[in-house]
């Protein structure tokens, strides 16, 4: 008997070996979340493909990449999938990521979940970036509840993550009955008391799917919005205008709009990524986004890049993209003041993996140093030039000294002039806890392995919780083996591995003096009840090389089969097997990149009730509104949408 006990403890611990890696099978990840603490950009849940671009999996690995590499043959920062999550930890989609750079961690909140029901009760987890340790914190305070695709934004210097709408249904919200319901409130986090503050928004349409990026003009700065959709009162669904431009002044806790214009106005959108970044005498404030999906019926989505200056509030266009080649789902950081890294997405009209030599990581030279919009990644880049684009619309230089502080019709409150005038001066938090320097632990010289057994924690194994337990032990064993016979890098320090955490010590990198703090990514709509197939009249050919580096001079020799390069990936290049990637002699001075997206045709949501778009818990009503009325929200030319389930009870 215990023979045949052995014998299944083998056969499991093999098939746990044989899954796939995210590093290495890597194909596409999307609909996650991300944040900067110091030189490490951390990506944490959504959605991921490995080959099979039809196999949707839940990502249930933390990985992050090293700022401080760009290297050869890869050019883009290098990603490590070594760090811990228990499987008590959820992996979501559409969540916050909110980065506390001064205690070295940063918070998860919200999103929506794939196959399973949430969490209850609901609480926000943090991760401890000097212990490589999941935390418990609790559930928010005051029935606040938890959204999915809301647009977040996290503030070091503040210590405090906000977000704006969202989505609450059964995918998000445990024990919700009825349709998904969008909200107007703006959620504000406090770090340092871990309580929860629930602000009103300007209006009262329920708004989701859209950013919100933080900007340091007023005393304590302000929150930028745009974009998504617009759930009225009475349920309808439409696209929120490019050109209305929410604003949140944080010391006086009150909103404004602001009509944006330009030469051009970015086409509707929602699940695009932006982020902010500012002259050196903050005369600009300007704001980076990036493809998206679209609306109208056969508008898949889009593959721009467009500039959101202010106080001028004129649009600019920064990159006109690629025909017929959207993006959406991803996640934008501005890195080091000076590049913006576009991590991942989905591509509705394309079966091609995502660059996968680069683990689908783009990087726009929002300063144009290179030339160009887009450049391979430079760890030496940290300061933010003004690029021309922008200074021959608002005058001024590289540097600052912008000539145009006011849209051209005025403020619509005369009050964003007071604020935009102002330049916030934030007080350095203290940290809460003892931070070692850049040394002071005694691991910053360790390299990662390619992923650590504690990553193995976060797949969830069914069974009994004994035989669980075995396989689990068993799978850390075996996998331990193959890691150190794969990657000859230092081993990390023996592990602890309880319910809750998985305690290691990553390597910490040395601080950068400055941070920017990124609004999460945005995916598809997470309520839709259809299924997604790809249509054929949207099939286009697969890119023969890196989508980074497709249309530039910076060619790749390929095979003959472009779908098996493409398979290739990151595998073969470290395993000395890739014949697709040869490198020019010098850096490419221009990058192009596909990019994927779809579009949801013009849908309506009806409720006829009188339900508040809070956030907060009703007194009478437990969870949601009525049930007897659903909404319907289509969209078409996906291929790499899981159906989506509901779980109400």
């Amino acid at each position: 008997m215990m023979s045949k006990y052995l014998g299944l403890l083998v056969l499991l611990a093999q098939a746990s070996i044989q899954q796939k890696d995210p590093k290495l099978d890597f194909c596409r990840r999307y609909a996650h979340q991300t944040c900067v603490v110091d030189q490490q950009l951390f990506i944490d849940g959504g959605m991921v493909n490995y080959g099979d671009v039809s196999q949707n999996l839940s990502n249930t690995f933390l990985s992050y990449h090293d700022l401080t590499s760009s290297p050869p043959q890869i050019e883009m920062p290098e990603l490590f999938a070594n760090l811990s999550k228990n499987a008590t930890v959820p992996s979501v989609s559409g969540g916050q990521l909110w980065a506390d750079s001064v205690n070295k961690k940063f918070y998860l909140y919200g999103g929506e979940y794939y196959n399973q029901a949430p969490n209850s009760p609901q609480d926000i987890y943090t991760y401890d970036i000097l212990n490589n340790q999941w935390n418990d914190v609790g559930a928010p305070n005051d029935g606040i509840q938890s959204v999915s695709w809301g647009a977040g934004v996290g503030v070091s210097t503040l210590g405090k993550g906000f977000v704006y709408g969202g989505w609450l249904s059964n995918t998000s919200v445990a024990g919700w009955q009825g349709p998904p319901y969008a909200t107007n409130s703006l959620l504000q986090y406090n770090m340092a008391t871990n309580k929860w503050t629930n602000v009103t928004g300007p209006d009262t349409i329920g708004r989701a799917e859209g950013v919100t990026v933080y900007i340091p003009s007023s005393l304590d700065g302000m929150l930028v919005n745009f974009g998504g959709v617009d759930v009225q009162p009475n349920g309808s669904i439409s696209a929120s205008p490019m050109n209305s431009i929410r604003l949140y002044d944080i010391r006086s806790s009150k909103w404004y709009t602001q009509t944006a214009t330009g030469d051009e106005i970015p086409q509707n959108r929602r699940k695009f990524c932006a982020d902010a970044a500012w002259s050196q005498d903050r005369s600009s404030y300007n704001i980076y986004l990036y493809g998206g999906m679209g609306f109208e019926a056969n508008v898949t989505g889009y593959d721009d890049l467009w500039i959101l200056s202010l106080p001028s509030f004129k649009w600019i266009n920064y990159y006109k993209g690629t025909p017929g080649s959207p993006h959406h789902s991803l996640s934008c950081n501005i890195v080091n003041n000076g590049q913006m890294l576009v991590i991942g997405g989905t591509f509705p009209v394309s079966n091609a993996c995502d660059s996968q030599i680069q683990f689908g990581v783009h990087n726009s030279d929002i300063g144009r140093k290179s030339g160009n919009q887009w450049a391979t990644y430079n760890p030496n880049i940290t300061t933010y030039s003004v690029p021309s684009d922008i200074v021959k619309v608002i005058g001024g230089s590289s540097v600052g000294g912008a000539s145009l502080v006011k849209p051209a019709a005025g403020f619509q409150n005369t009050e964003l002039e007071v604020y935009f005038k102002q330049k916030a001066e934030i007080p350095l938090r203290t940290p809460t806890r003892l931070i070692p320097g850049p040394t002071g632990n005694g691991t910053a010289g360790n390299k990662p392995v390619k992923l650590a057994a504690g990553a193995i924690a976060g797949i969830s194994i069914g069974g009994a919780v004994v035989l669980s337990s075995i396989i689990l032990g068993a799978c850390f064993c075996f996998r331990r083996r193959k890691n150190n016979r794969a990657v000859p890098l230092h081993s990390p320090p023996p592990r602890s591995l309880s319910t809750s955490t998985t305690k290691a010590l990553p390597r910490v990198p040395p601080a950068i003096p400055t941070e920017h703090l990124s609004p999460q990514s945005h995916y598809s709509h997470p309520h839709r009840q259809e299924s997604h197939s790809m249509h054929s009249h949207y099939q286009l050919p697969t890119t023969p090389e890196p989508v980074e580096l497709y249309g530039s001079h910076y060619r790749m020799t390929q095979t003959h089969d472009d779908m098996k390069v493409e398979g290739l990936g990151m595998r073969q290049l470290l395993q000395g097997e890739h014949p697709a990637y040869t490198p020019s002699r010098s850096p490419p001075p221009h990058h192009h990149h596909t990019n994927a997206t779809t579009s949801p045709n013009p849908s309506t949501f009806s409720d006829s009730t009188a339900f508040t778009r809070s956030n907060t818990r009703s007194k009478r009503e437990t969870f949601g509104s009525p049930t007897s009325i659903a909404p319907t929200f289509t969209t078409i030319g996906r291929s790499s949408r899981p159906p989506d389930t509901y779980y109400a009870p």
